[in-house]
């Protein structure tokens, strides 16, 4: 039996729209100033290289239709001085050319040889190719009875003339600089030599009616190209000028956020820039006051809940001494003991999340140095290795926070283990506060739980009975206001890591 063949499964049109954009972001920057630079640019330069393609092909177009009307009408003269000399004498021609000379030419540098001279031609180019080619064909069509036509374009440097090996250079300039542009920028010529009679050839030399149309057609002139360039630096300057002014105020909105979620003190966003950030800015203010309003109401609510509460279970403590039931009395106390502890934890918990103080240089080393020597006192083991590093940071909050951390790996681990290290990540340098215990470590199931109020494990409520379960809380809540970020995970050989993430600076 054949077996089925398996084959990968066939990518989804989401998978695949996922794939694209992870590779865009890879590519692109990751600031908004940076993407919107990147696609101004390319968007500049695919226009200016598919203009430029298109005004090439439109001008080695134009440039073919005129060499291909110039080199007709060029063989077409040529034609007319062919069958003028074909009707002279043979010995008179020779007059003729130096009469012709002596006046300063005509349209044609012409000489008389007794053979085809060899001519250097220039290197392979499709618009000389062309014209030679039209030129032949109409020469042809003019003069069907001569039997051979040789036709090249040549510079004119060292250009010979006869079959003697004279050169253009060995006459005088007045023969030929009427008809040839040698210098200072010497043009290509196009040598025209057919056999007239046996023996007898013809020679003629002359330029097209725009010498320099080989350069019509190339695109990449120097002065083109400077042009080009400078245009295009220009409209690139431009572009990012104005994404750079255009994303300006956005980064500030951005650190206003940023400093707003860590407890800082914001300036006020100044209504400038578009419309649209205009708005976003104002509506930013009045969301800022609306949670600075609710902060303020949530703490003064829970205060007077404490105050109020504090009053009412005081009366039913003495009430309960009343009560002549010892059995009934105790279990009163207890209640009311708990529910106090609940209040009092609920106070503390708002007021240790919420530490109003400015961010300083924090060494870290001197403050989990003064928690392990109250630690090590107490018949504490607590392993550190000091690492000199400092961190920007609330110093009574950050501590509050590590010391949280701190007492629950000695109340479940008795021995502690400290490290502290710098990491790198995608947001910039990070600092790791990691803390070790080497206690029973909590059940997979109920990590995420541990983080709410008043949740504590079995273990942990055998262990220590004074708790309320808010340490972890208040801890997240200081780490996240600082921008970082708390982790726990169980470590293989036993007990639990809590790590304490916070950025550098």
């Amino acid at each position: 039996m054949i077996e089925p063949s398996t084959s990968a499964a066939p990518v989804t049109a989401l998978q695949q729209r996922a794939r694209w954009t992870a590779l865009l972001d890879w590519l692109l920057p990751n600031s908004l100033l940076g993407r919107l630079s990147v696609v101004l640019i390319f968007g500049v330069l695919v226009t200016q290289l598919a203009g430029g393609l298109i005004w090439a092909a439109q001008l080695r177009s134009k440039s073919k239709a005129e060499t291909h009307i110039a080199a007709q009408h060029l063989a077409h003269s040529a034609s007319a001085a062919i069958r003028y000399f074909m009707s002279l004498p043979a010995n008179y021609r020779p007059i003729m050319i130096q009469q012709l000379r002596e006046m300063g030419g005509t349209r044609f540098f012409i000489n008389a040889n007794n053979a085809a001279v060899a001519i250097t031609p220039i290197s392979a180019d499709p618009l000389a190719a062309m014209a030679v080619d039209v030129a032949t064909q109409t020469l042809k069509e003019d003069l069907p009875f001569l039997p051979d036509f040789r036709l090249a374009f040549a510079w004119p440097d060292n250009l010979p003339v006869a079959d003697d090996g004279l050169k253009i250079g060995d006459m005088p300039d007045s023969w030929v600089q009427h008809i040839l542009l040698i210098k200072p920028n010497p043009a290509p010529v196009l040598v025209i030599q057919t056999q007239i009679e046996a023996g007898k050839w013809l020679y003629l030399a002359a330029l097209m009616p725009n010498p320099y149309f080989l350069d019509s057609g190339n695109p990449l002139w120097l002065d083109r190209l400077v042009l080009q360039g400078l245009s295009l630096a220009a409209i690139l300057l431009l572009s990012i000028l104005v994404v750079r002014w255009t994303t300006r105020p956005l980064a500030a909105l951005s650190d206003a956020a940023e400093a707003f979620g860590k407890g800082e003190t914001v300036p006020e966003l100044p209504p400038t820039g578009s419309r649209e950030f205009v708005k976003t800015a104002r509506a930013f203010s009045a969301m800022r006051e609306r949670i600075k309003r609710y902060l303020e109401d949530r703490e003064r609510l829970f205060v007077s809940i404490s105050h109020d509460l504090r009053t009412p279970i005081t009366r039913l403590k003495l009430r309960t001494e009343l009560l002549d039931d010892d059995e009934i009395r105790s279990e009163f106390h207890d209640d009311l003991d708990e529910l106090d502890m609940m209040v009092k934890g609920a106070l503390q918990s708002v007021k240790d999340g919420d530490i109003h103080e400015n961010r300083t240089e924090v060494r870290l080393d001197a403050l989990v140095l003064r928690m392990i020597r109250d630690a090590s006192m107490a018949g504490h083991e607590v392993g550190f290795e000091p690492s000199g590093i400092l961190v920007m940071a609330k110093p009574l909050a950050l501590k509050r926070a590590i010391g949280n951390l701190f007492d629950n790996a000695l109340y479940y681990g008795q021995r502690v283990e400290i490290a502290i290290r710098r990491s790198q990540a995608a947001s910039g340098d990070l600092v790791e506060i990691e803390l070790r215990d080497h206690g029973p470590g909590v059940p997979d199931d109920a990590m995420g739980s541990l983080f709410q109020p008043y949740v504590r494990l079995e273990h942990g409520r055998s262990q220590n009975s004074g708790g309320m379960g808010l340490g972890l809380g208040i801890s997240r809540n200081i780490v996240q206001a600082h921008g970082g970020e708390l982790l726990l995970r169980n470590h293989p050989q036993g007990g639990l890591i809590a790590t304490i993430i916070l950025p550098a600076r």
